[in-house]
């Protein structure tokens, strides 16, 4: 099957964030074609966001949601419950968008480990989905570009998001909008319903938020950043963007939680890229790290080479995004020193995977090139959201490497531990073929000096 496409991406979520050059060219718009002579690789790219196979809704995705269709019958006029605080901001519709709480029915323990990804690391696909399905989403239209005018309502977002601590909430539900929600970008969240009103008791703020939320002059790039230096959490930052609680005052509005996720991973992994990693020191050997997480095995791979990092993903036949049986099906994107321009075809989890290495290498005070290669293998059947490839890839590095010498041996050893063979990841991947045409150039000069 031959499958040609031109899909014009047109990203405005970021006009408001982009204050230098760079973060304009990895976001700006143009006009992709993608060529694939599989049908694999075309729901890879596409991952339910797309309609590259030209239907109206994804069918592998449309087929989990039926299957849970019963979870969005609610048989009461009020829910109460612990938000841990966490919300949801839609992106149907923009700019009047659907935006409100997450609440679990009936949950009055610390449900603070619902919104927090970070410490997901070794659960099952069944307990992930478990445990944020019971999270309804409380919603009302909200325009995004104003979300002041919203009133209340959107006064008791932010008041939620500025919580250090799980809010108790109230929603009354006017009717039900639809089951759950999976997504290969966001964690999934349990039925949506609109609301006709909500009650919160806050307890206790996060000063570190409310001191970039006051500041009605901190650019949302700035306060970004210094959230993130002041080591709140990556989610937590997501979530603060998406309310429209960072930025000028003039400027603020809600972010999408689809776009905010891109959004953060993208900021943060560019600056630590760019003014920490790549004024350290090249490491000096090779080392392999690797972990395996949820029916995926991730190798992180880093070269003695100056910044440059490829992702590459292959699924398995059977998997979320290669339901069909006869063949796998692999995509990757990458960047040199100079960076990239234009969005990754392979979507969000190239950011988050990114942002995972930049912040290892700035910890450990070096730089180096970086390829990660991601298997997943037929038990990953439901879509999680990117912060699984973000915290695989932050848990990989965790581990003790294991470390050699020269190219070679390490290619051996990596290709040991992963199922495809070599031919086709030396074939798939542009970093390998870069570093080994630089190995060679290298070799080269050295045997000149030596002949002088």
């Amino acid at each position: 099957m031959k499958f040609v496409k031109k899909i014009k991406r047109k990203i405005p979520w970021l006009s408001h964030l982009i204050v230098n050059e760079p973060v304009a060219s990895e976001f700006s718009e143009r006009t992709m074609v993608l060529k694939r002579n599989d049908k694999a690789n075309m729901c890879i790219l596409c991952r339910g966001t797309k309609h590259l196979c030209g239907k109206p809704k994804c069918p592998i995705l449309l087929k989990w949601r039926n299957l849970a269709n019963v979870l969005s019958v609610l048989d009461t006029d009020n829910v109460e419950g612990l938000s841990p605080p966490d919300i949801f901001v839609g992106r149907i519709g923009y700019p009047n968008v659907f935006a409100g709480p997450l609440v679990p029915p009936g949950i009055r323990e610390d449900t603070s480990y619902l919104g927090t990804p970070e410490l997901w690391v070794g659960k099952t696909i069944d307990d992930i989905v478990r445990m944020r399905t019971v999270l309804l989403r409380g919603v009302s239209r909200i325009n995004a570009r104003a979300p002041s005018k919203a009133g209340r309502f959107y006064e008791k977002i932010v008041e939620m998001v500025l919580s250090k601590r799980p809010v108790d909430t109230t929603i009354y539900v006017k009717k039900v909008l639809g089951g759950l929600l999976l997504d290969d970008q966001m964690q999934p969240m349990g039925p949506i319903v609109s609301v006709r009103d909500m009650t919160i008791e806050v307890r206790g703020t996060d000063h570190a938020i409310e001191k970039v939320y006051s500041d009605d002059d901190l650019k949302a790039y700035d306060a970004m950043l210094e959230l993130y230096r002041r080591g709140v959490l990556v989610s937590k930052i997501i979530r603060c963007l998406s309310a429209g609680l960072l930025g000028k005052i003039s400027e603020r509005r809600l972010v999408p939680t689809r776009w905010s996720i891109t959004a953060v991973d993208s900021i943060l992994s560019m600056w630590l890229r760019d003014n920490l990693v790549k004024q350290n020191p090249v490491i000096g050997e090779y080392r392999v790290h690797e972990f395996s997480n949820l029916g995926d095995k991730f190798i992180v791979i880093l070269f003695p080479h100056v910044w440059s990092y490829e992702l590459i993903e292959a699924w398995f036949p059977g998997t979320l995004w290669n339901p069909w049986n006869d063949f796998v099906g692999i995509a990757g994107d990458w960047e040199t020193y100079h960076g990239r321009e234009g969005y990754a075809s392979i979507g969000g989890c190239y950011y988050a995977a990114r942002l995972a290495v930049s912040e290892f290498l700035a910890r450990e005070g070096k730089q180096a090139a970086v390829l990660i290669l991601r298997e997943s293998y037929p038990e990953h059947i439901l879509p999680v959201g990117v912060w699984h490839v973000r915290e695989s890839v932050r848990a990989a590095l965790k581990q003790k490497p294991v470390i050699f010498n020269n190219l070679r041996e390490t290619l051996d050893y990596v290709f040991s531990r992963l199922k495809i063979s070599s031919d086709i990841w030396m074939k798939t991947s542009s970093l390998l073929r870069f570093i080994l045409r630089q190995r060679k150039l290298d070799d080269y000069l050295k045997h000149s000096s030596t002949m002088r």
